[in-house]
């Protein structure tokens, strides 16, 4: 007999009454009486689950399996209107895959999150992981599909890399020498290697090419950070097309956000209802106001403006010329601008070398996209496309030119202005599930002091 699952039986029960179906999955839970039992079902392909009926004359009926077991079901659909589930399912036959023990952890309904992020192996079969890691894999889906649809090339880019577009300070290291040898002629690639925080300068080299690429894939930072927004390994989604500037940047970034989200809130409606309901309050009506209205857009003088106006409401004060602190970001997002906002045009000190630079020499065409309750979303800019406005930030900085020759190559043959951005993509499903940490939306997450379960 064909296995059904739980979403089909939700998604179309009357198309089941009366017959009698094969079903797998995992209690949640088993309610008892003398003359009848009722299991909770769960199998991964829904959010619901499905109510098994068991009656005094089944033959497993005086030992049922506890919660967490697996198990085999054969057993007829009845339709139940008038109830909270559409139906049930009268069990003929009870076949049991693997027993859970009493103290299966997952006996309560709810769990904090501190208590489940101890238990990362078995947090998944809760609701709540259910909900966010279902919506983490429909937004994954839409971010390819928004490219693919856009003729944009999908590029992986090196894990392993000699370069570091962001400060070397914050690799993680790769070697195969022992403990103390520090000369890296010997090492296994003859240089000094850690593992990519980024695939932009990769992604630059296709765009010179094939005009439109975006890399989506693992990047890692050694930053000794425990915030609720910072984790070891994470995922980036950095697109890169050539012949676009800063304005064209901003577009694409908000495009491809909007399109994301569009897509997530009729795939996952059970999903967005459940976290609604017991994690973000409001979530549904936050990601309908994302997608329907345009970015608000001020310069980073403009926002320092407003900041200075209220410096006082801040543990914080601002400091023009510095850096947009996540209380001050909180603060524009949310009395400012009153959503979403790309700040553009950064000063050059406080951004990477390769940004290009505006006319005045005292700024450059950045941006980073702030959105309430998670602070930066996505941060870009349009890239420095002249060899000599490029060689001489480099200079200033002591960039080591012999690391960037090949990046001074693409200035040198064929350069065009070309722009993109990064999205941190667990930032932007703590956006989608209204998840405040970022430990609750990696499947598992290594941040500092954790690499394992």
């Amino acid at each position: 007999m064909e296995r059904v699952s739980v979403r089909q039986l939700h998604e179309d029960p009357a198309a089941f009454a009366g017959r009698e179906v094969y079903i797998c999955g995992w209690l949640r839970s088993v309610r008892e009486s003398k003359t009848v039992a009722f299991l909770e079902l769960a199998d991964g392909s829904a959010l619901h689950t499905a109510q098994l009926v068991a009656e005094a004359d089944l033959p497993c009926f005086a030992a049922l399996p506890g919660a967490g077991s697996a198990v085999r079901c054969l057993g007829a659909v009845a339709l139940t209107p008038d109830r909270p589930r559409p139906y049930e399912i009268k069990l003929r036959e009870l076949t049991l895959e693997g027993e859970s023990p009493p103290d299966y952890p997952l006996q309560k309904k709810r769990h904090s999150m501190e208590f489940l992020r101890e238990i990362a192996h078995l947090r998944p079969r809760a609701n709540t992981f259910q909900a966010v890691f279902r919506i983490r894999s429909e937004a994954a889906f839409a971010v390819h599909e928004f490219f693919r649809e856009r003729r944009f090339v999908y590029l992986h880019s090196p894990i392993i890399t000699a370069g570091n577009a962001e400060g070397a300070g914050e690799m993680f290291r790769v070697t195969v020498l022992p403990p103390g040898e520090s000369d890296y002629s010997k090492d296994f690639f003859g240089t000094r290697a850690g593992l990519a925080v980024t695939g932009q300068l990769e992604a630059e080299v296709f765009a010179q090419a094939f005009g439109k690429v975006y890399t989506f894939g693992p990047t890692f930072r050694a930053e000794n950070s425990n915030t609720p927004r910072h984790a070891a390994e994470f995922w980036m989604i950095e697109p890169e097309v050539a012949f676009a500037d800063l304005a064209d940047n901003m577009a694409l970034a908000e495009d491809m956000l909007k399109y994301t989200v569009n897509r997530v809130l009729p795939r996952c409606e059970a999903e967005l209802d459940f976290l609604s309901r017991h994690v973000c309050e409001g979530l549904w009506e936050k990601l309908r106001a994302f997608v329907s209205a345009p970015f608000a857009k001020m310069t980073y003088a403009d926002a320092m403006t407003e900041l200075m106006k209220a410096r006082g409401v801040f543990a914080l004060p601002p400091r023009p010329g510095g850096d947009i602190a996540t209380e001050h970001e909180k603060y524009l997002t949310e009395n400012v601008a009153g959503g979403p906002v790309f700040v553009y045009d950064y000063p050059k000190d406080i951004k990477a070398f390769y940004m290009r630079q505006n006319d005045g020499g005292q700024t450059v065409a950045a941006m980073d996209l702030l959105v309430p309750g998670v602070g930066e979303l996505a941060g870009g800019s349009q890239r420095e496309e002249r060899y000599d406005m490029l060689l001489r930030r480099m200079e200033e900085l002591g960039l080591p030119r012999a690391d960037f020759e090949w990046y001074l190559d693409l200035r040198r043959y064929g350069s065009a202005t070309h722009s993109g951005f990064g999205v941190g993509f667990e930032r932007l499903v703590m956006y989608l599930t209204g998840m405040q940490n970022i430990r609750d939306v990696l499947p598992f997450p290594r941040t500092p002091g954790n690499a394992g379960f």
